[in-house]
């Protein structure tokens, strides 16, 4: 992994150097024709007014031009490259993560440019859907987030949105925003994405009954009988998660709009996810998955952060 150094934050030239070797190991890729390495850097002609732009690239085959953002969520953005790398490893290095107030104050740029540049960052961080399925001992539980209302808390409370979740132990987590908490659903999440030779660990709430049909072994711990641990019964691992993220939209984040949650629950899996990787690598792991993701203003017309 090619290591971070402040330059990358400050230097423009040193920033895109740095994305191209990440991106380009074998050599720079046409994002047109996709060839490998037949390419070459455009540079000015001596008897030439006109200024070639650093960093664009002409592919020997098709002949069409590019840069190393060109099909990226960095494409079409004015903002300079080593602001945006600064802001990944803001968003990577920061456990709750960061406002786009902060982002903002920061890097000198527009709140409107910070809120839409972090929730590129966070389409970026999204996880491919077939990452294999969960296994080993698996704990399942949901959580309501969204702003404060008056009244009942926790499963019905009003004006809040239910998020489900699936945590391996000492591994991956998988969290999803759900429409309702019903046993139909969970179980078909469940299904979906957890290895049928798994244990799962779940509280007492009724849509989990009836999933030891379908998995190895279901261990329920009885919350509603103030019992937390029995034996290696628990939903411990799965609760630290949450609490994680709650922290986040609480302290950090404050309102987070329902439209947006998706996007929000990718960037706290993915740091959950790489938390036994250093900053800068998990930095690095964020901009392997830039390519292909472009995100446009007018599919985020909500600004809520």
């Amino acid at each position: 992994m090619i290591d971070i150094t402040a330059k990358q934050f400050t230097d423009e030239r040193v920033a895109r150097k740095y994305l191209e070797d990440l991106r380009w190991s074998d050599g720079p890729i046409c994002p047109h024709c996709k060839t490998v390495g037949n390419h070459y850097a455009l540079t000015a002609k001596q008897d030439s007014e006109r200024p070639v732009r650093e960093g664009v690239w002409k592919c020997k085959k098709c002949r069409k031009q590019f840069t190393v953002t060109v099909g990226t969520i960095f494409e079409g953005s004015h903002i300079p490259l080593h602001k945006w790398l600064l802001a990944v490893y803001l968003l990577c290095s920061s456990k709750k993560g960061m406002s786009a107030h902060q982002l903002h104050r920061m890097m000198g740029i527009t709140y409107k440019s910070a809120w839409f540049m972090a929730h590129r960052i966070r389409y970026a961080m999204t996880q491919p859907a077939l990452m294999g399925k969960l296994s080993g001992i698996v704990e399942a539980d949901e959580t309501y987030v969204g702003g404060k209302a008056k009244g009942k808390r926790g499963r019905g409370a009003e004006k809040k949105t239910p998020v489900f979740a699936l945590v391996e132990r000492n591994g991956r987590v998988m969290s999803t925003p759900v429409e309702r908490v019903t046993g139909i659903n969970l179980k078909s999440i469940i299904k979906q994405n957890v290895h049928k030779s798994t244990t799962i660990m779940t509280d007492d709430f009724l849509s989990y009954r009836g999933l030891h049909k379908d998995f190895a072994r279901h261990g329920v711990i009885n919350h509603s009988r103030k019992e937390y641990v029995n034996g290696d019964i628990h939903t411990n691992t799965i609760e630290g998660y949450f609490s994680i993220l709650k922290r986040g939209i609480i302290g950090v984040y404050h309102h987070v709009g329902k439209n947006h949650l998706h996007r929000y629950l990718s960037e706290f899996d993915f740091r959950y996810n790489s938390r036994k990787t250093p900053d800068v690598n998990r930095t690095a792991l964020a901009l392997m998955g830039i390519e292909g993701k472009r995100l446009y203003y007018r599919d985020s017309s909500s600004v809520s952060v």
